[in-house]
């Protein structure tokens, strides 16, 4: 079972993306974050820390909250717009030590990204994306003919997933791969 939340590929598998700032908020500071996560509360809970952008900066939270449907964030000692506007476009991450594993069986959008999907043990493309629907995820494959298919990520059709081996088996079913 996919766990409800976005978090997105990472080349440096030590970080996971949890956030995009998409501007600033006010002259204190603040900046407004468009959150890849539903773990808002345990992601930018005060005190904990963030990294923001390639290089992985440190950044301590100070406090959140939530305005018209996004998040603020007010990082400790830098409570001037001028000191944070720098950061806007940046991608916000969290330490992958800092963050409770999941339970078995269970997989960061992460950790499916990337894997090859197999069908009766025939390769036949690649997940580049998962997808969050209103009742279930969806895994975007990409085939090897260049098509991109979307798969339900249910028991129904997901039959295994490796990480170890980059593998996930799909069940055959017509009109589906």
């Amino acid at each position: 079972m996919v766990k409800t939340s976005y978090f997105f590929y990472n080349l440096d598998m030590d970080y996971i993306e949890i956030g995009k700032i998409i501007n600033t908020f006010g002259i204190k500071g603040e900046l407004k974050i468009e959150s890849h996560t539903d773990f808002v509360e345990e992601r930018f809970k005060r005190d904990s820390f963030i990294y923001i952008g390639r290089t992985y900066e440190k950044f301590q939270i100070r406090s959140y909250r939530i305005h018209q449907g996004f998040l603020l964030i007010k990082l400790c000692d830098y409570e001037d717009i001028n000191l944070v506007e720098k950061y806007k476009g940046q991608l916000i991450y969290k330490a992958k030590e800092d963050i409770k594993p999941l339970e078995n069986g269970e997989y960061y959008f992460s950790d499916l990204r990337g894997l090859n999907v197999y069908v009766d043990d025939n390769l036949c493309g690649r997940i580049k994306d998962v997808e969050e629907g209103l009742r279930y995820n969806y895994l975007r494959v990409l085939k090897d003919n260049g098509e991109e298919v979307l798969v339900p990520y249910l028991p129904v059709f997901v039959k295994n997933v490796e990480l170890n081996d980059k593998r996930i088996d799909i069940i055959k079913m017509d009109g589906l791969l």
